[in-house]
């Protein structure tokens, strides 16, 4: 045996236990998902029936799963947006301004990163306690008492205080991402635009965005799926899907349904859905960003 084939078989000895795992932890599990969502199965009974796609036809006339899709489309459309704003301007800011606090202030934008969603939940619902809460000490402070609200039990403003939450627990680390860009960017390019009598807020659109896309597209991407996974754990802990369902969101729901109604059959089903409107939104974030494309 030469030593080429010696590596090949080192090689591949290497790579077959993370394989294994793949394979039984990630692809045996998401084959099961599609197969059970074909069946009315309560995840106890031995003998599951097959109905086909009818968990499939009964979402689409089930309201609560409607108004979780809502719920969940609302955050997937603004936190992505505003976070990913933040992040560049916060990056660009502290990366080519001449503060001298710079490493206090990525400490600080970039702290809630490091922490656990519950944390963070059970940190903002303090937040909007509609009597011991600093929003409305804050609005009875500046004598806006009127303004003062229960944030989290009224319909009107629970998805948007959701979303405060979201966008400030994921700004810092998306920012901390630009940041690394940036400082990749060669100076040379701002001193030549600058000689050219360009000002900071073009050099931002003409330099700085242009250079980054590549990392804005992976960013759009992890931002639209972040949210499917850490809206679980805020509106579970924050709201539990109230008031009246209006915080509900599909995962939320597709828990509800899976261990509280032991419906494991249509929660499978929402998975299935889910999975497919994940890769779906992310082809199409990527299709829209490609300038090759254009």
């Amino acid at each position: 045996m030469n030593m080429k084939t010696k590596r090949g078989f080192f090689i591949a000895a290497c790579l077959l236990p993370g394989l294994a795992f793949f394979l039984l932890f990630k692809v045996y599990p998401t084959i099961q998902i599609f197969q059970k969502s074909l069946y009315l199965w309560t995840g106890v009974s031995d003998e599951p029936k097959f109905i086909g796609l009818q968990n499939f036809v009964d979402m689409f006339h089930d309201d609560v799963f409607l108004l979780a899709l809502r719920n969940t489309g609302f955050l997937m459309l603004i936190v992505p947006v505003v976070t990913l704003l933040l992040a560049l301007v916060n990056a660009s800011l502290l990366t080519q301004s001449k503060l001298k606090e710079k490493g206090l202030y990525r400490t600080v934008f970039f702290f809630p990163s490091i922490l656990s969603f519950v944390v963070i939940a059970i940190l903002w619902s303090f937040i909007y306690h509609p009597t011991i809460g600093f929003v409305n000490s804050g609005l009875e402070l500046l004598g806006l008492d009127n303004l003062a609200m229960s944030w989290l039990g009224d319909e009107r403003t629970v998805l948007w205080a959701l979303a405060v939450t979201m966008i400030w627990q994921a700004a810092g680390y998306y920012m901390v991402m630009y940041m690394a860009g940036i400082d990749g960017i060669s100076p040379e390019l701002y001193e030549a635009a600058s000689l050219d009598g360009a000002t900071r807020i073009q050099q931002f659109f003409y330099i700085t965005i242009p250079m980054l896309w590549e990392i804005i597209r992976i960013t759009i991407v992890f931002s639209i799926n972040g949210v499917l996974s850490i809206s679980f754990i805020i509106v579970s802990v924050m709201t539990a899907g109230g008031p009246d369902r209006h915080s509900e969101v599909l995962m939320t729901y597709l828990y509800g349904q899976a261990f509280t109604n032991s419906n494991f059959g249509y929660a499978m089903a929402i998975g299935v859905f889910i999975f497919i409107i994940s890769m779906l939104l992310a082809l199409i974030s990527n299709k829209l960003t490609d300038k090759e494309a254009h």
